[in-house]
């Protein structure tokens, strides 16, 4: 690869942002003789008193359809907010973070892992108790083969670390806050999914999950989603956003929801089965009508979530509506 559209376009953006975007680098990745920087950008108020929301794309190289979605949302929000009073007011009670291209480096090799070989959605240190897939659940082999968890006595790879760092800093600590990770390659189906990988017990906050899936079912009754905990497709050791959490479960008193955006890159290929031939093509839309259907399919999704954490207290369960919810929920997915 001679060029790198992708961070040219984040770039660009935080170019075009100021005054409206805080910016700032969090670590440098080293690949190929070059170094990139893994940026996170804010828009919004920084008050712990108010709730957040976090977009993260560009976990694995491979998928650059993520870092693409969140790059086109975060462009129409700069662009609105030329004119958009009533984004601006948003804005004031609402914390918006974006880690658009978190594995820089293995985007510009085109490689699924980081440059050292790690899968960064497999190196956290989160054991299952139960029997993964072979490879696809995490393995600590050898980086030659996918899924590679990294070395037992290392500590997490620095771009896994600087998600971590991140989500501490912008989404713990409030009373309410959501993460989206946007992936692809898996099904014929947008899918929504939630935690956990590493086991296939339900977690605290199911009752929360639901009152989410059904608020965006209510609001948006023809949307094409599959909401499901992960588990329901596969276990997985090393999870990031199982790792992240359980770490909050100590805070009974405050919500923070990882969920997942994973495309259905399948449909892609059933519709163009020449990009079995590209790998590109396996995870990404190659046609450029398809990629700009794509790009422009997310975007009520993730305002969606935008103003849902924004009004978060007048839909998440209360005290006597959880067991209800819960118990929806249990049947629905468990």
């Amino acid at each position: 690869m001679t060029e790198f559209p992708e961070m040219l376009k984040l770039e660009r953006i935080i170019k075009e942002g100021v005054p409206h975007l805080q910016v700032r680098r969090v670590c440098e990745v080293a690949a190929d003789g070059r170094r990139f920087p893994v940026y996170v950008l804010c828009l919004g108020n920084p008050s712990r008193e108010v709730p957040a929301v976090g977009f993260f794309g560009g976990i694995h190289g491979l998928e650059r359809i993520g870092t693409q979605v969140l790059l086109s949302f975060l462009h129409s929000l700069l662009g609105r907010l030329r004119w958009d009073r009533l984004l601006q007011r948003q804005l004031a009670s609402l914390r918006l973070v974006f880690m658009p291209l978190v594995n820089p480096g293995g985007m510009w090799r085109g490689t699924r892992s980081n440059p050292r070989g790690v899968d960064l959605m497999r190196n956290a240190p989160v054991e299952s108790a139960q029997k993964v897939p072979f490879l696809y659940g995490g393995q600590r082999i050898s980086a030659r083969l996918p899924w590679y968890r990294g070395s037992a006595a290392e500590a997490m790879e620095i771009e896994g670390q600087a998600v971590c760092s991140v989500v501490r800093e912008e989404l713990f600590g409030r009373e309410f806050s959501l993460a989206l990770d946007c992936h692809s390659g898996f099904g014929l189906r947008d899918r929504i999914w939630f935690p956990y990988a590493y086991t296939p017990e339900p977690i605290r906050h199911l009752a929360e999950v639901d009152a989410l899936h059904s608020l965006f079912d209510q609001t948006y009754p023809h949307h094409n989603y599959l909401f499901e905990p992960q588990c329901r497709q596969y276990l997985a050791h090393g999870d990031l956003w199982d790792y992240l959490y359980l770490q909050t479960l100590e805070h009974e008193q405050r919500v923070f929801l990882p969920l997942t955006l994973e495309m259905g890159s399948w449909l892609w290929i059933k519709k163009s089965p020449q990009q079995l031939f590209s790998r590109l093509g396996i995870f990404n839309p190659l046609p450029v009508h398809r990629l700009q259907r794509v790009l422009r399919s997310h975007l009520l999704w993730m305002d969606f979530l935008v103003r849902a954490a924004g009004c978060y207290r007048s839909w998440l369960p209360t005290r006597a509506e959880r067991a209800r919810h819960r118990n929806a929920a249990i049947d629905r997915w468990y």
